[in-house]
């Protein structure tokens, strides 16, 4: 269980990115953090994910106090953090980062058999380099595979959607209801402002100004940001 308490990040000669916000993630649940553009969201995870400090607040995690744990040391006791612009490496195959990202070797099988389920065909990737030669889209599913591969108990993930295509972004719905049923008690967060990840959340957090306006269960929430509308009223056009 993840457990943010009254954090709050601030830059000096600016006004407060986060504001004393508290959540808490359950185990086993479905969060997407979602709210108008600017208002903290991505900060908020690399946060919990220890690329930021918080001026002031703690975060737990299993209610180990991690608040001044680095990144990698976060990483070792169970938190996986996706880039919203996943990181490239010149050099190294696909299947040394998937290999490595499992923490065990892996045999050509067993590599492809993660590539198969973020939807790239294995063969054509498999011992393609991790370079410039791969599409946003391509890099985002790769390194999703690579979080499937390590089987933590918190993943988090800042707007996966970003620029990938409809057919990747359909397929990635399906990637995360595996991601969600796959493991026993492993959570996922999401920074989304997509309706269609929304929906299949357990649970939805509102943040705006740095500030949490709302927070509670999907069926609750999610009514709220429709409006009685067709479409949330401040996200952007659902990709395709």
């Amino acid at each position: 269980m993840l457990e943010l308490k009254n954090i709050s990040l601030n830059v000096e000669n600016s006004k407060d990115i986060l504001n004393d916000v508290s959540l808490t993630v359950g185990d086993g649940k479905f969060v997407v953090i979602t709210g108008p553009n600017g208002g903290g969201k991505s900060t908020l995870a690399k946060v919990a994910a220890g690329i930021l400090s918080p001026t002031s607040g703690q975060i737990y995690f299993n209610g180990q106090n991690i608040t001044q744990s680095s990144i990698t040391d976060r990483a070792r006791l169970g938190i996986s953090y996706a880039f919203q612009q996943p990181v490239r490496f010149k050099g190294i195959k696909v299947r040394d980062l998937i290999t490595l990202a499992a923490g065990r070797e892996l045999t050509t099988a067993g590599v492809c058999e993660y590539l198969s389920e973020v939807g790239l065909c294995a063969r054509d990737y498999v011992d393609r380099e991790v370079n410039a030669s791969l599409s946003g889209g391509e890099i985002k599913r790769i390194e999703i595979a690579m979080v499937m591969a390590r089987g933590t108990q918190l993943s988090i993930f800042d707007e996966p959607e970003a620029g990938i295509d409809l057919w990747s972004f359909q397929n990635l719905i399906e990637v995360f209801r595996k991601l969600h049923n796959g493991i026993q008690g492993s959570s996922i967060i999401i920074i989304s402002h997509q309706e269609r990840i929304m929906e299949i959340a357990d649970e939805i957090v509102v943040l705006s100004d740095g500030k949490v306006l709302t927070q509670g269960p999907r069926e609750e929430v999610l009514p709220k940001l429709l409006g009685g509308t067709d479409t949330c009223r401040f996200c952007p056009k659902e990709v395709g």
